[in-house]
């Protein structure tokens, strides 16, 4: 595989104090990896999430993703690169109420000007198993169900790079689970995905890498076996999953 992040001697002090700061982490994240980052509340992995895609800028050090080097970019560039190159899932889904389902998949590719859109929008959510409330509101979706509109939002430009952020933390455990399932089964398909979380089970459940962050320093960088992990035969039925 090859190398698509390089973070090297990275350190983020916020003004007014360290709280979420990082303090010279250097490490690589491959094409084609699950890499989830775990560390308590304060620790920086949000952080880390956020320089990778772009959303803040480091101290001192350097973020390269795909061989462009984030701190040569001006904020247009960074924009660009964040449309093209990366999808962000968050927490709290940060779907526009006004607008359906499929609309909110469809704003990135919009921005883009992709003729294909709108069919390309309803793909992913048949892929999703959720090609039923396309034309539904957030307000009349459940928490699974929104989650899943933000995942085919930040897949609607075939992103090189998935971050998501606490992904399942405003979820249910059943809603977190398929989740996490939809998660396993994009990286089978090739797609690069770093995954902030402080739940150890979910980690070492689903990715491959398990890289733990305390008070801003790498402390801990694990690539697990297969047989350590969730077994990969998921049955889909309807967007539900269950294991064999």
């Amino acid at each position: 595989m090859s190398e698509l992040v390089r973070l090297s001697d990275v350190t983020k002090v916020y003004q007014g104090g360290v709280t979420g700061a990082l303090s010279g982490v250097s490490l690589a994240i491959e094409q084609g990896e699950f890499t989830a980052i775990m560390g308590p509340s304060g620790s920086g992995k949000s952080t880390l999430l956020n320089l990778i895609a772009g959303l803040d800028r480091p101290s001192s050090g350097s973020v390269v993703v795909g061989g462009t080097d984030l701190g040569r970019l001006g904020e247009a560039g960074l924009a660009r690169f964040r449309r093209d190159r990366v999808g962000f899932v968050f927490q709290f889904f940060h779907l526009l109420p006004n607008l359906t389902a499929l609309e909110n998949v469809l704003i990135p590719a919009q921005l883009k000007s992709r003729a294909s859109a709108e069919a390309g929008g309803r793909r992913l959510l048949s892929q999703l198993g959720i090609d039923d409330v396309a034309d539904r509101y957030p307000a009349k979706l459940s928490g699974g169900q929104q989650q899943r509109v933000a995942i085919a939002r930040a897949l609607i430009n075939q992103p090189d790079l998935l971050l998501a952020d606490e992904p399942t933390g405003a979820l249910d455990t059943k809603s977190g689970e398929h989740v996490m399932t939809l998660l396993a089964q994009l990286h089978e398909q090739g797609q690069t995905i770093v995954l902030v979380t402080h739940d150890a089970k979910l980690a070492t459940r689903y990715a491959a890498r398990v890289i733990s962050i305390i008070d801003g320093s790498v402390v801990d960088d694990a690539r697990l076996e297969t047989a350590e992990r969730r077994p990969a035969d998921v049955i889909r039925v309807r967007g539900e999953e269950t294991a064999r």
